[in-house]
């Protein structure tokens, strides 16, 4: 089994080159359309029917030939939505309501708001263009067209676009499964009384709605006493039945930080120690199955909980991403701003929680007072993180970039 050996800080895309490193996509699974919001499609899906399916009325008003346009017709329909349709007269119009049918012979719709009727005729203007207030057959999808391409996560609109071709079915990535573990003797869950130099354990609830938030599943949460062979059992439990094993805590070089030694022992530690702040004591490896049924990846978060907020969007994110064929989850959207702070750093790159406000000027990032990797406060508030590389120097008003924090 191999280490990462060296103590020397290592850069953010060196970390990530080699968590991603031979990471490959999961097996697909069919899902129910109702199922499968917030699924990532396995495969293009092919639109079966053109959308709309026929030519029909963008609003409530009058339709006819434009060549009729500026006279006074006589009124011979009345289409509803849903409603069969007669081709329509030459030399008349019909009363059309918003998605009605757009009869044979008629080519256009003047809104209802521009047209004076008495006795069953309709005085019209005279300025309306063929295909006016029309919407075209296959204008939304074309028959035989792309209508969802792999890898993108099905929301809100996308679950739509699948109602809308009579799909009930699709083919999904599996979720990923995650074992998330906490390790201190010093954290207890809530609902425990607190005992002399205890802590509630803040990050299991807030790392398990970020990852599920990514599209994982967290098929187990358990804490590992400051114990060295109970740390290897319970990782290597853990490996067997997740393809991510999360710890919190127990990367650093105290006497009670079993991770590193018991990951080493157990696979491989890839990395460890990055030149980032918050979350310098963090940890990339695999974990082998002791079956051999391939690896689980390792990510040793730190204990603090800003860390873990930090570290679970940069390195768990995409990982998950990777896993599911999801490129929207590859990389956070890099948003340019001005700075409203002043800040230094030293050899390690600062990714610091910012509110970003929007003006006429541009984007400006306002970043929160007490950047310790232990307020929490900050990431509750925060849109995005500034980050500020390496022994560089920010004034007010200087261009930074920001990663904007959403999930899709």
């Amino acid at each position: 089994m191999s280490s990462a050996g060296s103590s020397k800080l290592k850069p953010v895309a060196a970390a990530l080159e080699a968590l991603l490193k031979d990471v490959g996509v999961l097996e697909t699974q069919r899902v129910a359309c109702e199922e499968a919001a917030g699924r990532v499609l396995a495969n293009d899906v092919t639109a079966r029917l053109d959308v709309p399916s026929f030519d029909n009325s963008a609003m409530d008003g009058y339709a006819l030939h434009h060549g009729d346009a500026g006279q006074a017709l006589p009124i011979r329909q009345r289409i509803a939505a849903g409603t069969p349709v007669q081709p329509l007269a030459p030399g008349s119009c019909a009363r059309i309501f918003t998605g009605g049918e757009i009869p044979p012979g008629a080519d256009c719709v003047v809104m209802q708001e521009r047209v004076e009727v008495a006795d069953g005729v309709a005085t019209l203007p005279g300025d309306i263009p063929q295909g006016d207030n029309v919407r075209r057959r296959g204008r939304d999808v074309a028959s035989g067209s792309v209508l969802l391409e792999a890898g993108r996560r099905l929301e809100a609109a996308a679950l739509g676009h699948l109602a809308g071709q009579g799909i009930t079915e699709v083919e999904v990535r599996r979720r990923p499964r995650v074992a998330l573990l906490s390790t201190g003797d010093e954290i207890v869950d809530p609902g425990t009384p607190l005992g002399p130099g205890q802590l509630y354990n803040s990050n299991r609830p807030m790392l398990r709605r970020l990852l599920e938030r990514f599209g994982a599943t967290v098929v187990s949460m358990a804490s590992i006493p400051d114990d060295p062979t109970t740390t290897r059992r319970m990782l290597a439990e853990a490996a067997g039945q997740a393809d991510i094993v999360v710890t919190t805590g127990g990367v650093s070089v105290g006497e009670e930080d079993h991770v590193k030694a018991a990951v080493e022992a157990l696979g491989e530690l890839d990395m460890w120690r990055l030149a980032i702040r918050p979350g310098k004591p963090l940890a990339l490896g695999r974990i082998g199955r002791g079956n051999g049924d391939g690896e689980a990846r390792f990510v040793g978060l730190p204990g603090n909980p800003v860390s873990s907020f930090v570290g679970t969007w940069l390195f768990l994110r995409p990982l998950i991403g990777r896993m599911l064929g999801c490129p929207a989850l590859a990389t956070l959207p890099e948003i340019p701003a001005r700075s409203g702070f002043a800040t230094r750093t030293g050899p390690r790159a600062h990714y610091m929680r910012v509110k970003l406000r929007f003006d006429d000027r541009g984007v400006h990032a306002e970043a929160f007072a007490d950047q310790n990797s232990a307020i929490l406060f900050s990431c509750i508030e925060a849109d995005a993180l500034a980050v500020i590389p390496a022994q560089t120097s920010i004034s007010p008003g200087e261009s930074i970039t920001c990663l904007w924090l959403m999930t899709d």
